[in-house]
């Protein structure tokens, strides 16, 4: 991940059947998409990922990279982000909507 990075402790989630505690969001997504996501948002997103099986859409070393459509509150949105693994956290890359059908 590149540029500024912010921490939070976030409810408890499970993604692929590791227990999460943390997310890492990248400043990337204020580039262009500061207009419709925010830090908060993002979390919301997290949130969304609980209980899910995700394939990665690639590995390099010790992360596995994914890109995920959800939907929240009746809008679409794409969520790139990454696991370490072993690690307790969710990084997240970029966020933005997505109206493309799915």
């Amino acid at each position: 991940m590149t540029g500024q990075r912010r921490t939070y402790k976030i409810k408890p989630i499970t993604v692929n059947g590791t227990k999460i505690v943390q997310a890492i969001i990248d400043s990337h997504y204020e580039e262009k998409h500061r207009s419709s996501i925010s830090d908060d948002l993002i979390l919301e997103l997290i949130q969304e990922l609980d209980g899910r099986l995700e394939i990665p859409e690639a590995k390099k070393g010790a992360y596995s990279y994914f890109s995920t459509l959800i939907e929240l509150k009746e809008k679409q949105y794409r969520l790139v982000w990454l696991l370490e693994n072993n690690a307790i956290y969710i990084g997240v890359i970029n966020a933005y909507r997505d109206e493309r059908r799915r």
